[in-house]
C-alpha cells in the first residue's frame, strides 16, 4: 500500500527479505514506532483486530469464527493480532497449508503468554523487532559514517559533518524517535511520549494479561527506571529507589512481575552483559543495563525538557547515552550484528560492545563532550591491552568514541575512531 510521506525504515529491507523466506512474519514492538505503516507498504490487504469500527466487530468476527481474518491478497496483514492470541496457531495452520512464501504479516505491540498459543511458529513464522527512529532514519544524522565501517575496521579518512548544538542534542533526545513526530513542532511533539507513559500505567498494564495492576506502583517503577535510566540498577535498588524517593516500599517480587510486563509491552528492553567472546581469566560482570525503548520516556518520567537537561549535565550524560545505544541497537540488526555492555569487577566499564557474526567484537564509548575524548581513548586502550596479555583472551578488533558534540569522523594514531553520533548510519 502506498502511505503518502512514508520516511522509509531500516526494517523495510528486513521485513522484505524474511518475507521471501517465510509464510509469515510477526512484526513485534513498541506502539506507535511504526510497525503498521512499515507493514502496510508490503500488503496488498489488512486486517485490524483492533479497530473500533463497529463497536469493535473485528474483534468480534475473529472471537465468533477466527477464519474471518485471514480472507486478502497475500501478504495479508493481520494487525494487533496479540488482542486474540489464538491467531498465533490459526496463522501457522494457513502457512503449513502451502509452500508459498509472503503470505501474512502479524503485528503486534505486547507479547502475549503462552495461554491460547499451543505451537511455536519455528520454520514458519519470523519473528523481527522493530524500534523508534533512530537518528539516520528521522533525518538528524547526516549518515557520512557507516557502523558497520567501523566495526569491521574499513574505515578511513576524515570525514566531516554539521556539529550539533546542545540544545538540539537535548531536543533529540526529548522529542523521542517517534514518526508521528516528524515534522511536528517541538512544543507539540513532546506531547507524544508523556501520552505514552500515561497509557502505558493507567491501561496497557492492565490490557496485557487482564489483571488489574496497582497503577501507583506502576508509575513509581517507571520513574524509578527513568532515574536509572543507562544503568545496571538491580531490582534491589529500584526498591530502593522507590523508596527513598517516593516514600513507598514494594516488594521485589511485585517488581519482578512488572518489570516483566514492561518488557513483554516493549516499554522497557535490557542491553546485556558481554563476556562469552573475551576468552580471558577477567572475571566480567553479568548484570543487564537498564534502557527504555526510547529516552523521551525518560525524560517524559522526569519532567525533563531541554533547559533542565543542559543544567543537569549528568543526567544528560546517560540519556543520551540511551539515544547513542537506541541507535546503535537499530543500526546493529541491519547487518546481524549483536549490542551488549562491558563491565569487569576492576570497576572497569564499555558503554556498547558489537559483537559480528563471526565473533569479532568492537568496543565503544559514547561520550557527550568531545573534552571526554582523551579519557574515553585511554579507557578503551587500556582494557584492550589487558585481555591481550590474558591467556587466551580476545581483545576488540576495533575501538570507537562516539561523540554528541564534535564535528567530523577520524582515526587517531592510537588507532581509535572518534566518531559523532550525528554523522552515523548503519
Amino acid at each position: 500500500m502506498d502511505i503518502p510521506g512514508y520516511r522509509p525504515r531500516i526494517a523495510d529491507k528486513r521485513l522484505e527479505s524474511l518475507l521471501r523466506a517465510f509464510g509469515a512474519v510477526c512484526v513485534e514492538g513498541p506502539k506507535w514506532c511504526g510497525k503498521t505503516w512499515t507493514a502496510r507498504r508490503r500488503a496488498e490487504s489488512e486486517f485490524d483486530v483492533a479497530d473500533p469500527a463497529g463497536n469493535f466487530q473485528n474483534r468480534k468476527l475473529v472471537e465468533l469464527d477466527v477464519e474471518s481474518a485471514f480472507p486478502g491478497a497475500p501478504p495479508h496483514l493481520i494487525d494487533e493480532w496479540q488482542e486474540f492470541p489464538q491467531l498465533w496457531d490459526a496463522t501457522r495452520a494457513h502457512v503449513d497449508e502451502s509452500t508459498a512464501k509472503g503470505r501474512f504479516i502479524l503485528t503486534g505491540s505486547s507479547t502475549p503468554r503462552r495461554k491460547g498459543i499451543r505451537h511455536g511458529g519455528t520454520g514458519r513464522i519470523a519473528t523481527m523487532r522493530m524500534r523508534p527512529m533512530s537518528l539516520w532514519e528521522s533525518g538528524q544524522s547526516e549518515g557520512t559514517v557507516s557502523l558497520r565501517e567501523l566495526c569491521e575496521g574499513t574505515f578511513s579518512g576524515v570525514r566531516p559533518c554539521r556539529r550539533p548544538s546542545l540544545r538540539e542534542l537535548a531536543e533529540w533526545i526529548v522529542r523521542g524517535g517517534w514518526p508521528g513526530a516528524l515534522g511536528v513542532p517541538f512544543e507539540d511533539a513532546v506531547e507524544i511520549p508523556r501520552a505514552y507513559v500515561r497509557q502505558v500505567a493507567d491501561d496497557d498494564v492492565h490490557r496485557v494479561d487482564g489483571v488489574r495492576r496497582d497503577v501507583r506502583k506502576v508509575g513509581m517503577l517507571l520513574r524509578s527506571l527513568a532515574r536509572n535510566e543507562s544503568t545496571t540498577a538491580s531490582v534491589a535498588t529500584l526498591c530502593r529507589d522507590i523508596s527513598e524517593l517516593d516514600g513507598e516500599t514494594v516488594d521485589s517480587d511485585t517488581l519482578g512481575v512488572y518489570l516483566d510486563i514492561l518488557r513483554r509491552l516493549f516499554v522497557i528492553e535490557d542491553q546485556p552483559a558481554f563476556s562469552s567472546n573475551i576468552r580471558s581469566p577477567v572475571r566480567v560482570k553479568q548484570s543487564n543495563k537498564r534502557h527504555f525503548c526510547d529516552p523521551s520516556l525518560a525524560c517524559a518520567l522526569l519532567k525533563a525538557g531541554p533547559d533542565r537537561l543542559i543544567g543537569d549535565l549528568n543526567t544528560f550524560g546517560f540519556l543520551f547515552e540511551a539515544l547513542a545505544e537506541r541507535d546503535l541497537r537499530v543500526y546493529c540488526e541491519s547487518f546481524d550484528a549483536s549490542l551488549f555492555h562491558y563491565q569487569d569487577y576492576a570497576n572497569r566499564e564499555i558503554d556498547a560492545v558489537i559483537e559480528l557474526e563471526n565473533g569479532d567484537w568492537t568496543a565503544i564509548e559514547i561520550k557527550l563532550g568531545a573534552n571526554q575524548e582523551e579519557e574515553a581513548a585511554a579507557g578503551l586502550l587500556a582494557i584492550r591491552d589487558d585481555i591481550a596479555r590474558q591467556k587466551g583472551g580476545r581483545p576488540p578488533s576495533a575501538l570507537v568514541v562516539l561523540l554528541g558534540l564534535s564535528s567530523a569522523a577520524y582515526r587517531r594514531k592510537d588507532g581509535v575512531v572518534v566518531a559523532p553520533l550525528s554523522s552515523l548510519r548503519p
